[in-house]
């Protein structure tokens, strides 16, 4: 088994990450059991797969909307998918939802003040709201899985990324693409998500006694 499998591979369900995922899931579901039924959720860049896996999809206890910058493929009468920008969600009126979630999505809206525009929407659209992203200072990044990465110089990650296949991204020779992949993803501080989701709560997800992950909330009270 790879090193990559045994960290980050969701699709080993032994791997480090299939462990926290499962952990975080049942945490989020957890706090799902306080809203009463029908739950209307909005998934800011999720998946069908991932309400899949929670045993959410084909109840209609829950109608899910994803929310991509390209459609995406449902095959469940109580999901939908929707064209739209995490940072700029007008389609959607206030309160709109008794849900909004949104799983590893912030840290790749671009810098502090867009991520600053996604929190806004999210808390403005959302009852009740679950929003989880990496660590900055785990010291294994989770996208391209490499030791202290975040912490390079933009150069010598573009020259590594170009030579070396990382993580989730495919090795990109092209030197302009391989700065753009770096330079997409832009992980968060706790002080940062709590500047951008005041007086939220905030859990971190926890491995090795070390916090690689961050999720903050909001609500999840019965009404």
């Amino acid at each position: 088994m790879s090193l990559f499998s045994r960290i980050a591979d969701n699709e080993n369900k032994d791997s480090w990450a299939s462990e926290l995922r499962r952990r975080r899931m049942a945490f989020f579901s957890n706090l799902l059991q306080t809203l009463p039924r029908p739950v209307k959720i909005l998934d800011v860049g999720g998946t069908e797969t991932y309400w899949e896996i929670l045993e959410m999809a084909g109840n209609p206890e829950f109608q899910i909307t994803l929310l991509n910058l390209k459609e995406v493929d449902v095959h469940f009468p109580n999901l939908s998918s929707v064209v739209g920008d995490a940072t700029a969600m007008g389609e959607f009126g206030d309160q709109s939802f008794d849900v909004v979630y949104s799983n590893s999505v912030i840290e790749h809206v671009g810098n502090l003040d867009r991520q600053r525009k996604m929190a806004n929407e999210i808390m403005r659209i959302g009852k009740n709201f679950f929003v989880q992203t990496p660590n900055l200072y785990f010291p294994i990044e989770p996208h391209f899985v490499f030791p202290c990465f975040q912490f390079l110089p933009v150069s010598v990650r573009v020259f590594l990324l170009q030579r070396f296949k990382l993580g989730w991204i495919p090795k990109t020779p092209d030197k302009k693409k391989a700065e753009e992949l770096v330079r997409e993803v832009r992980l968060m501080t706790r002080k940062e998500l709590l500047q951008v989701f005041p007086g939220r709560s905030l859990e971190a997800e926890k491995f090795m006694g070390m916090v690689k992950s961050w999720m903050v909330y909001s609500g999840f009270e019965a009404q």
